[in-house]
C-alpha cells in the first residue's frame, strides 16, 4: 500500500522528527519562544496546568519580558526558577486565591542521606534566576510546626515582589545569597521564628508583617563588607492573639544589618527591641531604627548596642544607594 504525502505533510513530519531529537524543554520552547503571555490554570483552560510546566518552556537568558499568568487556584507543587532564566514575571489572577503551596519541613527524614532534609531543601519556590518578578500571588509552606519550613528561597539578583503573600511558620523567607538585591512592595509576610532571614540586601516597602508567635521577626546574616541588609520602610507590624513578646531581630551571623524606619510597631515589640543571639554579636550587629511610631517604638529601653539614625543619616538610605551594590538597579 502506497502512502502519498504532499509537501506540507513532508515538512510537518520533518519538523516533528527534529523535535524528537531535542530535549523536552527545548522542544516545547520552540513553540513558546515569543514575548507573549503563557497561561496556567488548574481547570485545564490554560496552556498549562502547573506553574513548573510553564517555566520549563521559557527560553534561557531571555532579553525580552515574558509573563506567566496564573489563574485562580491552588497549585500544589515545588517550583524552581533556574539560574538561566531571566526577565520572567509570574502574575496571579488574584493574590489571595492564586496559591502555590508545598509542605516540606526540615525534619522530614530523607533515607538517601539518613537524616532530616534540613532547612534549605524545604522551599516551596526557589528563585535562582535574576530579574524575576512576582505579582498578585501567594507562596505558602503549609507544613505543621515541626521544624524550619521555607516558603520562598531566593538566590538570584534583582528580584521584585509586588502585592504577594508569603505564608509559613519558622523561616518563611530565606534570602540566600550575599550581594543580591530584592524588593518587596505591598506584600504580606507571616511567620513564627526568624521568618525573614539570610545575607541578601532586601528592601520591604509598605509591607504587612504578621508575627504568629513570641519570637524573632528577622535573622539577618549580612556580610561585613555589604553596607545594607534588611530595610523595612513604611511597614506595618502586627501580632496574633496571645502573642505578647516579639523581637525585631537577632543576628544569624556577625554584622547582620536590619533597619526599621517609618514603621508601625505594636505594643508586642519588646522594649529592648533586639536580641544578640550570642554575646559577641553585640560588638558587630548593625541594628538601626528611625522615626517609627506605635506603642512598640519607644527607644528609651532599647539595647545599648542598637542605634537610632539621625535625620541626616536616614536621608541617605534610599533605593538608589541601597541597590547600588553591583550596578545601578531601580526596581
Amino acid at each position: 500500500m502506497k502512502i502519498r504525502m504532499n509537501n506540507r505533510c513532508v515538512m510537518m513530519l520533518a519538523s516533528m522528527l527534529m523535535l524528537c531529537h531535542l530535549p523536552v524543554s527545548q522542544a516545547y520552547a520552540k513553540n513558546y519562544d515569543n514575548p507573549d503571555t503563557l497561561f496556567v490554570s488548574r481547570d485545564g483552560t490554560g496552556e498549562f496546568r502547573n506553574v513548573a510546566e510553564a517555566i520549563e518552556v521559557c527560553r534561557a537568558f531571555m532579553e525580552y519580558h515574558k509573563v506567566i499568568y496564573v489563574k485562580k487556584g491552588v497549585y500544589k507543587e515545588k517550583v524552581i526558577i533556574p539560574q538561566w532564566l531571566t526577565n520572567i514575571e509570574i502574575c496571579g489572577e488574584d493574590r489571595d486565591q492564586t496559591i502555590i503551596t508545598w509542605d516540606d519541613h526540615a525534619n522530614i527524614l530523607l533515607p538517601s542521606i539518613g537524616k532530616g532534609m534540613g532547612t534549605f531543601r524545604t522551599y516551596t519556590l526557589k528563585i535562582q534566576g535574576s530579574r524575576i518578578t512576582l505579582k498578585n500571588i501567594t507562596i505558602e509552606n503549609n507544613a505543621a510546626r515541626l521544624g524550619q519550613a521555607v516558603a520562598l528561597h531566593t538566590e538570584g539578583d534583582c528580584l521584585t515582589f509586588v502585592n504577594c503573600r508569603f505564608l509559613g511558620n519558622q523561616d518563611t523567607i530565606y534570602t540566600g545569597n550575599a550581594k543580591t538585591r530584592l524588593y518587596f512592595k505591598d506584600c504580606y509576610i507571616e511567620g513564627t521564628t526568624d521568618f525573614i532571614f539570610g545575607p541578601s540586601t532586601a528592601w520591604f516597602e509598605n509591607c504587612d508583617i504578621f508575627c504568629k508567635a513570641e519570637s524573632y521577626i528577622t535573622a539577618a546574616s549580612t556580610p561585613q563588607d555589604v553596607p545594607y541588609g534588611y530595610i523595612f520602610n513604611n511597614c506595618h507590624i502586627t501580632a496574633d492573639k496571645g502573642v505578647e513578646k516579639v523581637y525585631l531581630g537577632r543576628p544569624w551571623r556577625d554584622y547582620g544589618y536590619t533597619l526599621f524606619m517609618n514603621c508601625d510597631l505594636p505594643r508586642q515589640i519588646r522594649p529592648e527591641g533586639w536580641h544578640h543571639w550570642r554575646e559577641a554579636a553585640k560588638q558587630t550587629a548593625r541594628y538601626l531604627e528611625y522615626n517609627n511610631r506605635g506603642e512598640g517604638s519607644a527607644t528609651d529601653k532599647r539595647v545599648a548596642w542598637s542605634r537610632q539614625l539621625s535625620k541626616k543619616e536616614a536621608q541617605k538610605v534610599t533605593l538608589e544607594n541601597v541597590f547600588s551594590i553591583n550596578d545601578q538597579w531601580n526596581p
